[in-house]
């Protein structure tokens, strides 16, 4: 319960829903009672015109519905002559099942916003928490389970607990309805009938008993699943490269068919409440058919044949709401799995948060130092008592065997992990106590792997800088050598790029992200391999495109090609988390250390 009332929580301000959906509601409730009970003045009607005796007015009133509609159809009778009283029944009626289907009608619509609303809030909510998590979380998460939970879970609580609400709200009263109905003609009658009703509950509860874990089990599955068509999209190429096609298929189909099979199961106990509650309201009719029709044919029921048959048809309607409510428990037990599950995500809090006194950093001034610096994962130690001071305007180059600390290190300076032990000071301030947007503000970052959007060449060179005009994204494509082939596509700047710039070469790509990084215009750079992974005539022009951008920057640079980064002001030589060498490129030759044996091994000639 107290999961369903968060979920129901997202649906604020409730009450603009609430109150037209009651009044609609309890006036659809009112006039589809009203059609059942006028099966009762219709029959009297024409069993008067058959010689029929017409009853007086009952002495309780409205308390007996059904005595008081056959008191003013007879009424009507003597007024209007039979077949006058029967155009008024039928037009009372009609009339009746008109204004029922209509209060109907605005109710479902009113309902219907409703759970629009609370989708749009619950996704807007979870999604934008996923967004808030520091970037170590997606690290430990697999990214089609993510999807899943926003994607199909939040579509399972959207569809569960809004119909759920409206079953939970409209069936009992309607359910009430009936059932006052079936006192008012016969109480004798009713309280043997309505055994059927908790008999029916206990059934359809020890049916749906599982139906919880296993639509959580369920949902898990589903992630999976996402997880495994995400990796085989993103690695196609790979996978007919290494003639992995049967396996991947293999894979994949293994766990459909886990999936599957959980959702025959799960089917199966599902769609046994609804014959199992249907088939106890038929038995309880024949029952009561058999019962009362006896007594009426020995002349010892207080009912006429008029009121009788009123009776069966409204009771033959109380299993409609029963059944509905019975069947909503193995709804919303669907609805709860997944609602929990949503609502893992948006209870995650990320472990990287501005300090309560962090303060805006907008300028760059004198430096960057790492004090002491050590960060391990759970596995192992990274990086061991760093001390590295990056003046203003100069270029230091990290270099070194991988796994050596290198990306780790320089993911310490925007904050996207936090150190273990030591400091990371920028002009002098702790980097945890600098608000985390204007710290961003002051990094530009190009990877190796070139992060592109499906949009245009436009928008993709102005991401984060909403309003920057055709002459600024022009001129930063200059500086990143990437003018000229922009201009050779299609439709030049406005060309559609492709899911993550598959329309482009690696060259192409990577000098879009450096223009994007040049739009942006910060004080300090980080270029994580930006040219490892480029052919030599790509390199050559990334690499022109990489000096212009750090001309007069602060920049930290990562490179497997020593060649990229001879003339940097220092170059760190990292090696099992700990700096063993650090100076400029002919220092570090003299040394004849790690550095020179990596230049060695890569065939460079020192000019």
């Amino acid at each position: 319960m107290k999961t369903y009332l968060r979920l129901l929580s997202f649906a604020q301000p409730i009450a603009r829903f609430a109150v037209p959906y009651i009044i609609c509601t309890l006036l659809g409730v009112v006039f589809n009672t009203l059609n059942l009970a006028l099966l009762a003045p219709l029959l009297n009607t024409l069993f008067l015109n058959q010689g029929g005796q017409a009853d007086p007015r009952p002495e309780n009133g409205w308390l007996d519905p059904t005595g008081m509609l056959n008191y003013y159809a007879q009424q009507a009778n003597l007024a209007f002559g039979p077949h006058g009283a029967l155009q008024v029944v039928c037009a009372v009626i009609v009339g009746s099942v008109l204004l029922s289907n209509i209060f109907r009608y605005f109710s479902q619509r009113i309902m219907e916003n409703l759970r629009i609303h609370t989708l749009l809030n619950l996704r807007k909510q979870v999604f934008d928490n996923v967004m808030d998590l520091h970037v170590g979380y997606f690290s430990n998460q697999r990214k089609g389970d993510i999807i899943s939970k926003i994607a199909s879970d939040v579509g399972v609580v959207q569809f569960s607990v809004t119909s759920t609400l409206q079953v939970v709200f409209k069936e009992p009263m309607q359910l009430l309805a009936y059932v006052f109905m079936l006192f008012a003609t016969s109480a004798k009658l009713t309280f043997f009938a309505i055994l059927v009703i908790p008999i029916s509950a206990f059934l359809i509860s020890k049916i749906v008993k599982r139906l919880k874990q296993q639509a959580a089990l369920a949902q898990h599955y589903f992630g999976l699943m996402i997880s495994y068509l995400d990796e085989a999209l993103t690695g196609i190429k790979i996978i007919k490269a290494f003639n992995a096609t049967e396996a991947i298929k293999d894979k994949f189909h293994k766990e459909n068919i886990r999936y599957s099979d959980l959702g025959r199961k799960m089917a199966k106990r599902q769609q046994l409440s609804s014959p199992v509650s249907e088939f106890l309201g038929v038995s309880m009719v024949a029952i009561i058919v058999l019962y009362g029709g006896s007594l009426i044919i020995d002349n010892n029921s207080d009912l006429d044949v008029s009121k009788f048959v009123a009776y069966i048809g409204i009771f033959s309607q109380v299993m409609r709401p029963a059944k509905a409510l019975t069947d909503s428990f193995s709804t919303i037990h669907a609805g709860i799995a997944a609602g929990e599950r949503v609502l893992e995500l948006i209870d995650e809090k990320p472990e990287i948060r501005d300090a309560p006194d962090a303060v805006d950093m907008r300028n760059f001034k004198d430096s960057i130092r790492l004090e002491n610096v050590s960060f391990s994962y759970p596995s192992r130690p990274v990086l061991q008592s760093i001390n590295v001071t990056i003046p203003k305007g100069k270029t230091v180059a990290l270099v070194g065997p991988s796994g050596g600390g290198k990306s780790t290190l320089m993911d310490l300076l925007p904050r996207f992990i936090d150190t273990a032990e030591g400091h990371v000071l920028i002009d002098g301030v702790d980097v945890r106590h600098i608000k985390q947007e204007s710290l961003w503000s002051m990094f530009g970052l190009v990877n190796q792997e070139s992060m592109l959007f499906n949009d245009t060449i436009f928008q993709n060179i102005a991401f984060g800088s909403p309003d920057a005009t055709m002459e600024q994204v022009e001129a930063a494509a200059r500086i990143a050598n990437a003018h000229e082939f922009i201009m050779g596509t299609e439709e030049g700047y406005y060309s559609n790029i492709g899911d993550r710039g598959m329309k482009l070469s690696g060259g192409q790509k990577q000098r879009i992200c450096i223009a994007r990084a040049v739009l942006k215009n910060p004080p300090i750079m980080l270029l994580d391999e930006a040219t490892s992974a480029l052919d030599t005539e790509s390199e050559k022009l990334v690499q022109e495109a990489l000096n212009n951008l750090m001309k007069n920057r602060t920049s930290l640079v990562i490179a497997h090609r020593l060649s990229t980064i001879q003339s940097a002001d220092t170059i760190l030589v990292l090696e099992e988390g700990k700096i063993i060498e650090q100076g400029s490129h002919t220092e570090l030759i003299a040394k004849d250390g790690l550095y020179k044996r990596l230049i060695d091994m890569q065939q460079f000639t020192d000019v």
